[in-house]
Parts: C-alpha cells; sequence; structure tokens
C-alpha cells in the first residue's frame, strides 16, 4: 500500500514537473514571440537597415530579451500593416501617424525622434514652371502623406490652394519611374532617394522643399501603445540600436564610411549620393538632442500646425468637428486636441535613459 501511495506521489509530482515545465517553455516562446518593425526606404531611416543587417538589432533584442523581425515595404504598405496589428511599431513622420494610426483608432507613440527633413522633401516641376504656376497643373505624389502637407504649404506661399491643383496618387516605389518615363507629367512632391533621382533628369526645377518648413515632417520611431506598455523592453532594444549606429555615423572615419556606403547600398545609390541626403536630412545623432527637441514648444507649436492642416485636409476622418478629434500629449503632459481621445503620444523615456547611459549592450 505504502508503495502505491509513494508510485502515486511520485507520479503526480513528475506530472506537476512535466506541466511547469511545458509552462515554463510556452512562457519562454511567449517571450521570445517576434515583434513586427515594418521599415521603408528613406535617408534618415536607413539606419534601421544597416542596424539589421549588421546584427546590432538582433544584439540589442538578445539584451533584453525580445524578439525583433525588421520587415522592408513600400511606406504606406508599411503603415497599413501597422494599422492592421501585422506590425508593432513603425516609422512613420508625425503627420502620417497622426491622421493613419492615430486618426483610425490605433494608440501609438513616438518612443523615437529621429530627425526632421531639412530639404529631403521637395516639389518639382518640368519646363521651368514656377511655383505660382501651379494652377490648374495636374501634381503626381502619395496621398495622405506628407508630400500633401509640402505641397499645401508650398501653394499657401504663393496664395494657392490645394483645390487649385488636381492630385494623382502614386505608390511611393513607382513615383520616380513613373515620373521620368512621361514628360506629359509636370509636377511630382515625394522625398529622397526619389527626389534626387528625379533630379538627375535634365529640365527639373526644385521649387519648394522643406527646409522652408524646418520641424514640421519629424522622422519618427513609432510603437503600439499597448504593445510598448506591454513589452518596455522592446522600446529599450529599438531605442538602444538605433542609438548605436548614431554613434558609428557621427564619428568620422573608417567605421561611418563602411556604414554609410552598406546604407547606400541597401537604398540602392551611391554613397556620395547618400551623404548628400544626409546633408538634408536633420538628424539628431544624440539622445540628448532629440530628448530636447522632444520637450521642446516649438515642436508643440510645429505638430499643432501639422493637426490643423490634417483637418482641413479631411485627413483625419470625414464630417469631424475639429482638429482636436484625436488627442496628442508630450512629455510635459500638455494635450494638444481632445484629453478623453489621446491617441498620439510623444515619449521621452526611452531616449534619456539612452542619454543617461543606462542602455548597454555586450558586444
Amino acid at each position: 500500500m505504502m508503495r502505491r501511495l509513494l508510485c502515486t506521489a511520485l507520479a503526480m509530482s513528475l506530472t506537476l514537473l512535466a506541466t511547469v515545465g511545458t509552462s515554463t517553455t510556452v512562457n519562454a516562446a511567449e517571450q521570445k514571440k517576434p515583434h513586427t518593425l515594418a521599415v521603408s526606404i528613406y535617408a534618415g531611416w536607413m539606419p534601421w537597415y544597416y542596424a539589421k543587417e549588421t546584427g546590432i538589432i538582433k544584439k540589442w533584442a538578445d539584451k533584453y530579451g525580445v524578439a525583433i523581425d525588421v520587415k522592408y515595404m513600400d511606406y504606406v504598405p508599411s503603415l497599413e500593416a501597422y494599422v492592421a496589428g501585422q506590425a508593432d511599431a513603425v516609422v512613420a513622420t508625425n503627420m502620417e501617424t497622426l491622421d493613419m494610426p492615430c486618426a483610425s483608432g490605433v494608440d501609438s507613440s513616438a518612443i523615437i525622434m529621429g530627425d526632421y527633413s531639412n530639404g529631403n522633401d521637395a516639389v518639382l516641376t518640368r519646363d521651368k514652371i514656377q511655383l505660382s504656376q501651379l494652377k490648374g497643373q495636374t501634381v503626381n505624389l502619395v496621398e495622405k502623406t506628407v508630400s500633401q502637407y509640402l505641397l499645401g504649404r508650398a501653394l499657401e506661399s504663393v496664395k494657392l490652394h490645394e483645390k487649385d491643383v488636381k492630385l494623382v496618387n502614386v505608390s511611393d516605389s513607382d513615383i520616380a519611374p513613373s515620373f521620368l518615363a512621361s514628360k506629359s507629367q509636370k509636377v511630382v512632391v515625394s522625398w529622397n532617394p526619389m527626389v534626387m533621382e528625379i533630379e538627375k533628369s535634365p529640365g527639373i526645377t526644385r521649387v519648394f522643399d522643406s527646409s522652408k518648413t524646418p520641424g514640421e515632417v519629424q522622422d519618427l520611431l513609432v510603437m503600439n501603445t499597448k504593445v510598448l506598455n506591454a513589452n518596455p523592453n522592446l522600446a529599450r532594444a529599438l531605442v538602444g540600436a538605433w542609438y548605436e549606429v548614431m554613434g558609428i555615423m557621427s564619428k568620422p572615419g573608417p567605421e561611418a564610411d563602411k556604414a554609410i556606403a552598406k546604407m547606400a547600398e541597401l537604398a540602392k545609390t551611391t554613397a556620395t549620393e547618400f551623404k548628400g541626403q544626409l546633408k538634408t536630412t536633420a538628424m539628431y545623432y544624440t539622445p540628448k538632442a532629440a530628448v530636447e527637441y522632444t520637450k521642446s514648444k516649438d515642436l508643440q507649436a510645429k505638430q499643432d500646425l501639422v493637426r490643423k492642416f490634417c483637418y482641413t485636409h479631411n485627413l483625419l476622418g470625414e464630417h469631424v468637428a475639429s482638429a482636436d478629434v484625436v488627442g496628442i500629449e508630450y512629455p510635459d503632459g500638455t494635450v494638444q486636441g481632445d484629453k478623453k481621445k489621446i491617441k498620439m503620444h510623444y515619449v521621452s523615456k526611452f531616449m534619456e535613459e539612452a542619454a543617461d547611459g543606462k542602455l548597454s549592450a555586450k558586444k
């Protein structure tokens, strides 16, 4: 009888151990479930491509016990994937973050202030057409992106309106080849590297660019806020990887040259051209600089311009009452818009940790 009891107890113990072991395995598997970061080609976002290809992303992911799958996509599809929950994080401008995921109800947090466009986005024309002559012209661009915003700001500067032109929506992968292939297309709005590709063609005039609107086109790393709250170490891994690459790029020498050459290759351009694109990208190479701007009143003023533009151009939804339909929260607690409907957050916490030297990965 005693032996039966001992055997039974042993069997129960083994079963319990097996169950615990299985549970531990499942939990570990859940913790290692890959988080998807969707990225697209742009000078200020190529560091993510470099971080993936060189193993920097994996190194930081391993440090923080997460798995990160970096997926290369066209820009608008990357945002659509993020809105659909197929990506946990995405590279995006402040405007597209606001008028796509946030306006769609996807609570989003900007955890890295990467740069602002300082000439990378441009309005280009053929046949010496000037900005003041755009009335009645057909304009090719990627609708509902900063290209539409830049066009609006350009038209405002010469007392014209969007209704004065006809918009044709073209994908970012097609916009340069289609414009170059058709001489009947006279006006295009795009960003680098497509702008630089188009400008190689004879007879192209740059009539307006983002250097005229400093700080208004911000390039961010955005995370789903629910994912961020549940997985803050994912944010730490991403921020750590980003600033490791920033450190490489910002120190002149062979390592920086090698990194630039690799990014240029991944962007399908030359190192010389890529360096040219970086000159029109106001990069925040240090977390301290990024934090300072993220906490600035200037950022809030620029984002106020953007949200009002989105409202007047029906980018926040049809028949919405005002630009306040989406609340935007800043690190100091300031909220633009409806405090009960905050869907966009500027988060400085993880950049501050990087600035304070609290993030580090073993090499």
